[in-house]
């Protein structure tokens, strides 16, 4: 596989997975299904009211096109409605097994062209994952975690004055890590004396620099945000996008041809050892959770499956989640090596299925908070819904029907709000 084919892709998918909320356009369409909670029966006909709004006032006599399809998977349907009296309604079919159907709507309004989503589920809660799970999988990780036993933790911490506040503590970090290599990361932390729960941040997509989180240092919790590529996170932001157009443009398939070499391998280990990092601190209460999205989300499953000692975990839209459901016909997880022959090889399957985010749900026990859209076209709510179906232990599903690959703040602060609860039980 060659790397220049994802350049394009990380630099986008860097910036999705800060969960940024889209800009409101001027012109929109309103697609609105006839089931308020946009799910449906298999077999069931879903149908959607469709209004053309400019600057919220309802445009009459346009023309639009629109497009059906199975979530991520190609248009299936094609056709374009007028409307007349300012709504009309799209006939979008149905579905014959559990899963997400989408309606794309374009509309062309003075010289601009402007698109907009609606995707309802049908008895979501059957989807299960179609990623095969390797026999030795368990006895796989359980042999690679020894490697940290000769790991030496040699943390480093320097303070970045500019940073701090009047309650919060910020440090660029760094540990020790397999290979010889380090973790870096930003550490914030309360400055008022006490025990605090610790809450480890692994990075979405990208290459870049990290900022830390003085807002919930600052509400009594320890937060280590950390960066993946073995590089300190604090340096000019022209470094970072120098490296993610250059050497890193596609890590994420480097060394995919093995289990032992991909890239992942050296990085979960690095979050395990983070978790040291965290409990090693004086003023941590001894209790650690583990939150990310899309890449992140991925990274935190993996986190708490392989280190028990995580106590929650949070996850939003996961990448790297039932990547081989392609080859079945089903929509498949980013970064979708199995979309196209052109993105993937079937010969990297053996060790994708070691590194699919669905495979470590099945062993989560740890509490899970975990959200996503509908309308996410980055990781499709089909392998969403279908990794969060196969978590075995206490979980919560927050939805945004017409969310894409972001959350809208309110989801964001529950998911915090949780999960420092969580970890001052």
């Amino acid at each position: 596989m060659k790397r220049i084919l994802f350049c394009v892709l990380i630099g986008v998918f860097a910036l999705l997975g800060v969960s940024a909320q889209p800009v409101i356009k001027k012109v929109q369409v309103a697609l609105i299904p006839n089931h308020a909670d946009a799910l449906y029966k298999v077999g069931e006909q879903a149908k959607f009211k469709v209004v053309a709004m400019d600057c919220g006032i309802a445009l009459n006599d346009v023309t639009i096109d629109y497009e059906v399809s199975e979530d991520l998977l190609p248009a299936h349907l094609k056709k374009s409605i007028t409307l007349k009296g300012y709504e009309g309604t799209i006939n979008a079919g149905t579905l014959k097994e559990p899963g997400y159907l989408r309606v794309k709507a374009i509309v062309k309004h003075e010289g601009s062209t402007y698109t907009s989503y609606s995707t309802v589920g049908f008895e979501p809660d059957k989807l299960m994952p179609l990623v095969k799970m390797p026999a030795d999988f368990e006895e796989y990780w359980t042999n690679t975690l020894k490697l940290l036993d000769k790991v030496e933790l040699s943390p480093k911490m320097e303070r970045i004055a500019e940073r701090c506040t009047d309650k919060v503590e910020v440090y660029h970090i760094s540990y020790g890590n397999v290979g010889r290599t380090r973790m870096y990361g930003v550490l914030t932390m309360p400055k008022k004396e006490g025990k605090y729960p610790a809450i480890l941040r692994v990075p979405g997509a990208g290459v870049h620099a990290m900022s830390g989180n003085v807002t919930w240092a600052a509400k009594g919790a320890i937060v280590l945000e950390i960066g993946i590529h073995g590089i300190p996170v604090i340096m000019e932001g022209s470094v970072y996008s120098d490296l993610a157009n250059g050497v890193l443009s596609g890590y994420f398939v480097d060394g995919i041809e093995n289990r032992d070499s991909y890239f992942y391998r050296r990085v979960f280990l690095g979050c395990v050892k983070a978790v040291d990092f965290l409990l090693s601190l004086p003023n941590s209460n001894g209790k650690v959770g583990v939150m990310g999205g899309s890449q992140g989300g991925m990274l935190a499953m993996a986190t708490s499956y392989l280190d028990k000692r995580i106590a929650a975990t949070g996850v939003y839209f996961p990448a790297f989640c039932d990547q081989e459901a392609y080859l079945y016909g089903r929509t498949g997880g980013w970064p979708h090596f199995f979309r196209n022959k052109e993105n993937g090889k079937k010969e990297y399957l053996e060790t994708v299925r070691y590194y699919d985010g669905a495979n470590f749900a099945k062993g989560l026990k740890a509490p899970v908070y975990y959200a996503f859209g509908y309308n996410d076209l980055t990781c499709g709510p089909t392998t969403s819904q279908a990794t969060y179906n196969v978590i075995p232990g206490p979980k919560t599903l927050v939805i945004g029907e017409n969310q894409g690959h972001w959350l809208f703040p309110e989801h964001f602060s529950g998911m915090w709000e949780w999960m420092i609860e969580e970890l001052n039980k």
